[in-house]
């Protein structure tokens, strides 16, 4: 009869084991992956979960299908997929969790993680889906948080980061260098033309030049989407580890996004990088650098540099919670919180999110026709 001291001892000699496979002691990482909604079929999907489990991670896989050397935990479509993986994060059965189309709530990022073309070179775009908050500048300040937290935690010491040269790029690089004089300890990348600085061009994304490349989240988006596909023509994501972690303060649990054209490769990394990310106590480092942002006066230049929510009442109160499961969609990010506040109103509990294809408000079902009518006679929607 095996004792319980030899039992304890195979499995530390299997951990070990594990860790030197990957290059890495400790034991191995258990990540969920949902297979329903890819429009590559859920094959491909099972195929992804198979490379990662190869390479080291203990997958569990929710589906409809099975395959030897992973856990299945059998689901009938998306919605319930994300329920049971949701459920299972809450558990502790999993310690991250990688899917399709999730809404992330408002203050919450994702942070891709791709390959540059032209000397492959992987570079953090912070960010790829989510919105960290409702005004643009704001949201670039919080993303470069975000993508530091994210590249720290995959083992860059002193990640450099740049911002993209879109709208707001001007007042979130002099938010960010008031936050560094403050006293947070932020490296800022120096574009590869001629004239310098840290507003990156086209041919620094091109080229990976910092280590995160601050944007919005639907830039980010088209980024990473045209990064990981540009060789297969659009219809397959090939190459990079997907759109990356949901990074928030306060928000606790590992959930990363992949598109529902991301192969099998790109799904494999994606997993790869939420074993990474653990490996790496994503979360410990959240704190930290949280704690150093809020210290060097974070909340105080947001509000310097952030503009007025257009229609915004602060004073409005949500009615009681809800389960929320329909979505409606179609809101300009700008009017996204005034929406929501319209909807608490009249009575109606709804938050606001962010999909895939932008922002959304959440609200329970035998609400949605009253609160799109009601949307829509107020011009938020169509």
């Amino acid at each position: 009869m095996v004792t319980k001291t030899e039992e304890f001892i195979a499995k530390t000699f299997m951990a070990m084991a594990d860790g030197l496979a990957m290059g890495t002691i400790g034991p191995r990482p258990k990540i969920a992956l949902t297979g329903m909604g890819s429009e590559l079929g859920e094959n491909n999907v099972l195929a992804g979960a198979l490379l990662a489990a190869q390479k080291g991670v203990d997958v569990s896989y929710i589906g409809t299908q099975e395959h030897d050397g992973l856990r299945t935990v059998f689901a009938a479509d998306a919605q319930e997929g994300h329920r049971k993986m949701e459920a299972m994060l809450e558990a502790h059965e999993v310690d991250g969790a990688v899917t399709m189309h999730f809404p992330f709530p408002i203050g919450i990022s994702t942070i891709a993680r791709v390959v540059t073309p032209a000397r492959g070179r992987q570079m953090f775009i912070a960010a790829a889906t989510g919105t960290a908050g409702t005004d643009r500048v704001e949201s670039m300040i919080r993303n470069a948080l975000y993508g530091v937290i994210t590249a720290k935690a995959c083992g860059i010491f002193r990640p450099s980061v740049g911002i993209l040269n879109i709208d707001g790029a001007r007042q979130a690089e002099r938010a960010l260098r008031e936050l560094a004089a403050n006293g947070y300890d932020l490296r800022f990348a120096e574009s590869s033309r001629a004239d310098g600085g840290s507003v990156m061009r086209g041919n620094d994304v091109l080229q990976g030049t910092p280590d995160v490349l601050v944007t919005d989240s639907l830039t980010g988006n088209v980024l990473t989407k045209m990064l990981a596909s540009y060789t297969t023509g659009g219809i397959f994501e090939a190459m990079g580890f997907g759109y990356g972690p949901g990074i928030g303060e306060g928000y606790d649990k590992l959930i990363l996004i992949v598109s529902r054209v991301s192969g099998a490769p790109v799904i494999a990394q994606a997993i790869a990088y939420a074993a990474e990310l653990i490996r790496g106590q994503i979360f410990q480092v959240g704190a930290r650098e949280f704690a150093a942002a809020r210290k060097a006066g974070l909340a105080a230049v947001i509000e310097k540099y952030k503009t007025v929510v257009r229609g915004s009442d602060g004073e409005t109160a949500a009615p009681p919670k809800e389960v929320v499961t329909a979505q409606l969609v179609g809101i300009e990010i700008m009017d996204l919180e005034a929406a929501v506040k319209l909807l608490w109103k009249q009575g109606m509990y709804a938050e606001s999110g962010m999909g895939c294809t932008g922002p959304v408000i959440r609200i329970a079902e035998n609400n949605a026709a009253a609160a799109r009518m009601i949307l829509q006679q107020k011009g938020y929607l169509a």
